[in-house]
């Protein structure tokens, strides 16, 4: 018993010191690029956000919008039909802002859900060769919209979104979405890492990126269009079909509060965190394990082995098991080290939030067993999995 466990620990820290190894190669976050006056030279950008009842978030979304200069040229809110005030809101914005225009996007066909609809119409609707997706809990800085254009063109990179900075989180969420978050690194890797498998491609449709010509040619969003995560099954989608796709470091680019509470938190993330309909069933269930016994068991398994240690024979077995069990501890503590400059505030509870992992593991198996049929105001309760 003692050998099968230290091959597990040691099989377990080995996968994830491979998958975390591509981050000493992972590109420094972004800066801004502010620049003053409106659309200059080169090539123009059109930002597109879904909005559907966002009255009381979308006003930081719109002032961060408004301060973009070069290259933004227009600024499309596609609503789903709001009855909050989101579209007064929008209007009141473009009376000030003429490169703010509000669309309604057309009656939801059968078979998609809400967001992959807008973000079609959107971009279908834009006149400029690149489209940047911003939702409406994001605040962008100056500059951010140039400073996306640039690195992409940098990179050679026809789709690339960007993670966020967290801001505005209760002492409670600082406690449980870093754990959270980590689940998504345990699977995926380091963020900005150049060597990502197209199956294991990560992004974040807050803020995406991405040529018009390239994303139309390729069926725009209907291909994912019932996906709750449209954003990773998009770009895994034209990863494997050779387009150039990336995730970098956004952190200073842009601000994100997504949710009113932790309790919100743990509903409306938790029901996309899987990532189920951007992997394979075989995968998706072999990545679960992983983050069951990786993140999850890494602190019952330390305590288990401290209790344990004076019982056990000195072994090559034993010492295996201590090594591979603090490697797996000692990693999971500098992944705080990796994260924090992700977060505008931090604080006691955000660096307890490794004690949350078993409660994060938890949710992401609920989430792979189960089906979404509601989300944000809309039901779809006969949404098939992609």
């Amino acid at each position: 018993m003692l050998a099968a466990l230290a091959l597990l620990q040691a099989t377990l820290a080995l996968t994830l010191l491979r998958r975390l190894s591509g981050g000493r190669s992972r590109r420094p976050p972004e800066e801004p690029m502010p620049q003053p006056g409106g659309p200059g030279g080169g090539q123009g950008l059109t930002i597109v956000v879904a909005a559907l009842n966002e009255a009381h978030r979308i006003g930081p979304c719109l002032r961060g919008l408004r301060a973009q200069g070069a290259p933004v040229r227009e600024i499309l809110i596609v609503d789903s039909g709001s009855t909050d005030g989101t579209r007064e809101l929008v209007q009141a914005a473009a009376a000030e802002d003429p490169r703010i225009r509000l669309l309604t996007d057309p009656p939801l066909p059968s078979g998609w859900i809400g967001k992959a609809w807008a973000l079609q119409h959107g971009t279908e609707q834009a006149s400029e060769p690149w489209v940047l997706g911003m939702d409406a809990d994001t605040e962008a800085e100056p500059g951010c919209a140039a400073a996306v254009l640039a690195a992409a063109q940098r990179e050679g990179f026809d789709v690339v979104s960007f993670a966020p900075r967290f801001d505005g989180q209760t002492a409670a969420e600082r406690w449980l979405q870093p754990a959270l978050l980590v689940t998504l690194v345990y699977r995926s890797g380091a963020v900005g890492d150049p060597r990502v498998k197209p199956e294991r491609v990560i992004a974040n449709g807050q803020c995406f990126l991405a040529k018009r010509e390239t994303i139309l040619a390729q069926g725009g969003y209907a291909p994912v269009k019932d996906s709750f995560a449209e954003d990773v099954s998009l770009v895994r989608h034209l990863a494997k079909r050779g387009v150039p796709v990336g995730f970098l470091d956004g952190s200073r680019l842009y601000r994100v509060r997504s949710y009113a509470s932790v309790a919100q938190m743990w509903r409306e993330w938790g029901r996309s965190l899987d990532l189920k309909d951007a992997t394979s069933k075989l995968q998706q269930a072999l990545d679960t394990l992983f983050v069951v016994l990786a993140q999850g068991l890494w602190l019952p398994a330390a305590v288990a082995l401290w209790w344990a240690w004076p019982s056990l024979e000195p072994s090559l077995w034993r010492a295996l098991l201590a090594v591979s069990t603090g490697v797996l501890v000692g990693v999971r503590w500098l992944l705080m080290l990796g994260i924090a400059p992700s977060y505008a505030r931090r604080g006691i509870t955000w660096w307890l939030s490794p004690l949350a992992d078993p409660l994060a593991a938890l949710r992401l198996v609920i989430s792979t067993l189960r089906r979404p049929k509601r989300w944000r105001t809309r039901s779809y309760s006969s949404a098939p999995a992609t």
